[in-house]
């Protein structure tokens, strides 16, 4: 009956789960049970012959390279070419991935970074790829296996057992083989999968049947075992290195049984299982345990370790500009409270007494007064330092090496100065990721402000301290004393030896502690102020915006790209303008500029270096897939933010079975009263009056708020020179409107706000839009953009951010709301559109979410 419980609960649970965690508890109890023979081999292991421990590194390196080479000779066996480099950081990262995914081996096998995503090449034949690369790894394990095994059972009898693994490893192959006949020749196993899995036979039929290139198939396998040759002779090395008579036979059969254990291992990739077994076959070869824990543990730093380590290097160094950016930030941020907390604390008594032999106590009171002052200065540095600016940048150099020399002469701080020493190499390293400048006006304008702060302080501070009472101080001020003391008080933070006699002295020091404070911060920021563009564009701009609208426009977004919020630039050099807004020092551009079609790039091009001269980074919203061109060659980054429902009106009926929903519904509202009209312009102040009353209820009963930039809010005015289709009731009272706007892509009509009171009847959209074909009919327009549904649509990601788009689009409930309104407009869309946002790197994707919810506020 137990028994019976036990199997219930791991089918419930699941076979895979139940394993996993039997590994972790072997992992858990390895290392607990060893602990004291792991503290106990540690001198040993510090003493292992280091030539050894060098050349299996070297052979790790070797082993890594073959791993890359057996992805070349895989992907071309399927027609694919892919460089050695890239495939060893595919590798790298599989190999990462495996260790923490269940059954890491094999659904590692379905990640592709983004060098191989992008280069066009269909998944099919990167998924055929990759699973020749894992059937042959597990071919080569039999392969090298069975005579490692045959060999090691004639020299030592007691392992006769590991046949077993062998033969489950065969069948295993065997199964993997029959499957890939069935669906090569569409048998029983192929018509079992069509019918209960029909969705991977539609993705799976592509893999089976391509044909692989038996050539490389066969280089496949001979790169495979040497990577086998690899890990026996990394077990001797760990020998070798530990000191311990070197057993072949010992070493082929404790690989082969690491490796079976790596493989059915569902997760961790066997981490203690692995251990676990390598020190009990060691043990029977007639090694002692300690000596056979240390070389498992040698050999497991050789092919677990070292490549995991190799793994992250190679994440980070995939996201080494963003680490470049954002990490030399935190840095300057931290050697601010460094410097600090550093003279706010006792200095170690024996160093100032050495320090004292070479400087006199002044120059190490002024170092601490310097880098007290440095710290102040590197915090507000480091927020300058984050928005990019080439100033910042110099002055964080600076700051950084007047941190290096003043800690080692204010108590020799070699601590400091060392981890200044880091910051200062980041820095010079990220030296290209900081290009905002500051306008000479904008400093000379801060400079200036800085001069008449700095001016009224130190007069009143003067004045002060001359007609202060000699009772608060025991002092009778003279003008010479009164300037001496503002200088030591309040510019350079100094003890000046002043006693206070009373409360009111010593809250007039404090002040000019504060007022000193506020000094050096005015003039950190005077020289930070930066002149961000703010200008409007005018009257003439906006005509002659719209003139260029009129010539070249080809999009749905260009009317937006003329309302009023906008700010315009026009080209020096082409006719041609970009409709833009600033915000938290970025131009958010809408979609593309609107010019002829061969000077975009240029334009584009053009307008980077005029923000880059204002102090502005940029960023192009709604791109279509189709204009990503212009971006390519500025080597700019594109993310997908969703897409663009076209409704093509000459194949639109209302007819068949599809479309009986949007009919039954329809004809409801008919019934019942309801009619759609077509209004067009202008209109009476009652309609506008009418369809006002509409919005606002919208926007209440919805709990909305207007928004601009890629969408128009209700404005009167606009709203009166447009075409509308309007609901109304049985008693002549609207209940649901929509606007029809200008300025669209040549054929195509599209709307603005769609909206409707809560007591509007169901099915009232559907008659917006079934009536907006009957317009664009009328005006012999072939399509209807009915927009963009946002995050919907993405079929193969092609970066970790579109990863988590997906993710979050799929999995979080509050975006269901982008799911439905997807649903919906899939009833009509015939076609969709890819629209994009477009970048310069992966540090402005942080900044860009919040430059763009503040550019859609009115």
């Amino acid at each position: 009956m137990k028994i019976n419980k036990i199997s219930k609960i791991i089918k419930q649970v699941g076979w895979k789960e139940v394993l996993a965690v039997i590994i972790l508890l072997l992992a858990f109890v390895f290392f607990r049970s060893e602990r004291h023979e792991m503290a106990s081999i540690g001198p040993e292991l510090k003493n292992a012959d280091v030539w050894w421990i060098i050349s299996g590194v070297a052979l790790t390196f070797i082993y890594v390279a073959l791993q890359g080479l057996m992805y070349v000779t895989s992907f071309r066996s399927t027609g694919l070419d892919i460089k050695l480099p890239d495939s060893i950081g595919l590798f790298l990262k599989r190999n990462f991935l495996s260790i923490f995914l269940p059954a890491g081996g094999v659904s590692s096998l379905a990640y592709l970074p983004r060098n191989i995503r992008t280069k066009g090449y269909k998944s099919s034949k990167i998924h055929q790829a990759s699973a020749v690369y894992g059937f042959v790894g597990l071919l080569t394990v039999l392969i090298v296996g069975i005579p490692l095994i045959a060999y090691a059972v004639f020299i030592n009898k007691n392992f006769g057992d590991s046949w077993i693994s062998i033969a489950v490893l065969t069948g295993v192959l065997l199964l993997c083989y029959f499957i890939f006949i069935s669906f090569r020749r569409k048998n029983a196993v192929y018509r079992f999968f069509e019918k209960k899995f029909p969705k991977i036979i539609r993705s799976a039929e592509e893999i089976f049947n391509s044909e692989i290139d038996k050539k490389y198939f066969w280089l496949t396998v001979l790169v495979s075992i040497a990577i086998e040759c690899c890990g026996v002779f990394h077990l001797l090395i760990a020998m070798y290195a530990f000191g311990v008579p070197a057993s072949f036979s010992a070493a082929a059969i404790s690989y082969v049984v690491s490796v079976l254990l790596m493989i059915v291992s569902p997760f961790l990739r066997g981490l203690g299982a692995v251990e676990f077994s390598l020190t009990f076959i060691l043990a029977n070869f007639g090694y002692s345990h300690s000596s056979g824990l240390g070389v498992t543990l040698v050999y497991r730093f050789f092919e677990f370790w070292l490549p995991l380590v190799l793994g992250i290097l190679s994440y980070l160094w995939s996201g080494r500009k963003l680490f470049a950016r954002v990490l030399p930030v935190f840095m300057i941020f931290l050697l601010g409270i460094i410097n600090i907390l550093s003279v706010i604390t006792p200095a170690l008594a024996d160093r100032i007494h050495i320090l004292k032999n070479y400087l006199p106590l002044e120059a190490i009171h002024l170092s601490k007064i310097l880098t007290l002052i440095s710290g102040i200065l590197l915090l507000v540095t480091s927020a300058n330092l984050f928005r990019g600016s080439k100033r910042a940048w110099y002055f964080a150099v600076i700051l950084t090496i007047t941190s290096i020399i003043f800690n080692l002469t204010k108590a020799l701080d070699y601590e400091e100065a060392l981890f200044a020493v880091f910051t200062l190499g980041l820095l010079l390293y990220s030296r290209k990721e900081y290009i905002l400048r500051a306008k000479k006006m904008s400093i000379h304008r801060g400079f200036s402000r800085f001069l008449g702060i700095f001016a009224i302080i130190f007069i009143f501070d003067c004045l002060a301290f001359y007609f202060i009472s000699e009772n608060h101080f025991g002092i009778n001020f003279t003008k010479e004393q009164a300037v001496y003391y503002t200088l030591h008080t309040f510019l350079l933070f100094k003890d000046s030896g002043l006693i206070s006699n009373t409360p009111f002295a010593r809250d007039f020091q404090n002040l000019n502690y504060i007022l000193g404070a506020a000094f050096w911060l005015v003039l950190i920021f005077s020289f930070y102020r930066m002149n961000i563009h703010k200008e409007k564009g005018d009257a003439e701009n906006s005509i002659n915006a719209e003139n260029l609208v009129k010539e070249y426009g080809n999009s749905s977004l260009d009317y937006f790209k003329l309302t009023q919020e906008k700010q315009f630039y026009f080209s020096e050099d082409f006719q041609g303008f970009v409709s833009f807004r600033t915000a938290n020092g970025f131009a958010v551009v809408l979609e593309e500029p609107v010019g002829p079609e061969n000077d975009k790039t240029d334009l584009i091009k053009e307008f980077d270096l005029y923000c880059q001269k204002n102090n502005l980074k940029t960023c192009y919203y709604r791109v279509d897939e189709s204009g990503l061109v212009h971006f390519n060659p500025l080597k700019k980054q594109k993310l997908f933010i969703g897409q663009d429902a076209i409704l093509d009106t000459e194949k639109f009926s209302l007819t068949g079975k599809d479309r009986k929903s949007i009919r039954n519904s329809i004809n409801s509202l008919e019934k019942s009263g309801y009619k759609a009209e077509i209004l067009y312009a202008p209109h009476s102040e009652d309609i506008i009056e009418q369809i006002k009353k509409v919005s606002d209820l919208w926007l209440t009963e919805s709990d909305k708020k207007e928004i601009v930039f890629a969408e128009g809010m209700f404005d009167p005015e606009t709203v009166k020179s447009q075409d509308l289709i309007l609901i109304f009731d049985a008693d002549r009272k609207c209940v649901a409107f929509l606007n029809i706007i200008p300025y669209c892509a040549p054929d195509e009509c599209s709307y603005d706000m769609i909206r409707k009171t809560e007591d509007a009847p169901g099915g009232s959209i559907d008659l917006l839009i079934v009536k907006l074909v009957e317009y664009a009919k009328a005006k012999d327009l072939k399509y209807i953009n009915l927009g963009m549904t946002p995050m919907a649509g993405m079929q193969e990601p092609s970066n970790t951010a579109e990863d988590v788009l997906q993710f979050v689009y799929q999995r979080v409930g509050s975006f269901k709301s982008y799911q439905t309104l997807r649903n919906f407009k899939e009833k009509y869309a015939d076609t969709w559109e890819n629209k994009y946002l477009v970048y310069n790197s992966d540090f402005d994707l942080i900044q860009i979410p919040a430059s763009l919810n503040k550019v859609m506020k009115p």
